[in-house]
């Protein structure tokens, strides 16, 4: 492996953020998985609603985790639910959110992300992080044309980009490039599936709610299938393969985001792993450090 690859490899194995769905144990396996001050997203589940997302990153965040929930646009019922969401949340000193459409039949409020963005800039931007959803491979329910137009019109609200799962490293290096052709100059942080165990997926599919997983199944049958077959999924060998691109400062990648789907001293694991693997063959000593606390 090239000194430039390693180096590229070992910079955003530094720089992540893990995302957990608010099961009811994933506090307890995250205060025993990760360290202090690693910055956490919470996933928002219409089989659960948002207060599970809430109610979550409020523990987190009293644990001293950097949280990042999920105001998932469609699950949101109209300005007066999102004003007390923000209130919530700014209680808990929480300053970053993730805001994306979600998959749910609208609460009656909005129907897209671009109008809670817009919201929240009415209500004064009341948080210093603010990511967007990018689609590396293409929305099962979204055109392309309209999943980069919606990216154009929300970056103006937005302070980063995270991508959705790709497991091709030329999808992903083509995307990375074609946002930065549209002048869209967020940084990125580039999706990543952890180590995953096939049962224990299908275990929090189940958990995460019947209904919504038979949707995800049935619009993600070969994201599952990549993931959870044996051999499919090398996350190691996929950043291997991007790294040309992910590496170039111009194109301002800024580091991982990457999908536990719970297993989170799994992945905790294989990153430090990674890491050391990586750095043996440079020389320097193997450290484990808070990760990517900067990067949300």
């Amino acid at each position: 492996m090239r000194r430039h690859t390693r180096d590229v490899l070992e910079g955003l194995l530094t720089r992540v953020r893990y995302e957990v769905l608010p099961t009811a144990s994933v506090v307890d396996e995250v205060c025993a998985g990760l360290p202090s001050g690693a910055t956490v997203t919470v996933t928002a589940s219409p089989a659960k609603g948002l207060e599970a997302t809430l109610r979550t990153a409020e523990r987190l965040a009293a644990q001293d985790f950097d949280v990042v929930p999920h105001l998932a646009a469609r699950m949101i019922a109209g300005p007066g639910e999102l004003a007390e969401l923000v209130s919530r949340l700014r209680s808990a000193g929480i300053t970053k959110v993730f805001v994306p459409g979600g998959d749910a039949d609208p609460a009656g409020g909005y129907d897209s992300a671009l109008q809670v963005l817009t919201e929240l800039a009415q209500l004064g931007n009341p948080f210093a992080g603010v990511g967007i959803a990018g689609y590396p491979e293409s929305h099962p329910g979204i055109s392309d044309d309209l999943t980069i137009q919606a990216m154009w019109d929300k970056r103006r609200y937005a302070t980063e980009l995270v991508s959705n799962l790709t497991f091709d490293p030329r999808v992903l290096s083509s995307w990375v490039r074609r946002v930065r052709a549209r002048d869209v100059h967020l940084p990125i942080l580039v999706g990543v599936p952890g180590p995953v165990e096939r049962a224990r997926l299908l275990r929090m599919a189940t958990k995460i709610g019947v209904g919504e997983s038979a949707r995800f199944l049935a619009k993600h049958r070969g994201l599952f299938a990549r993931i959870a077959a044996p051999g499919g999924s090398d996350p190691a060998r996929f950043l291997t393969g991007a790294a040309a691109t992910l590496g170039r400062e111009d194109l301002s990648v800024a580091g991982l985001h990457l999908f536990t789907f719970n297993q989170i001293a799994a992945t905790e694991e294989w990153r430090l792993a990674q890491l050391a693997r990586l750095r043996n063959r440079t020389g320097v000593r193997p450290a484990a450090g808070v990760p990517g606390r900067g990067v949300s």
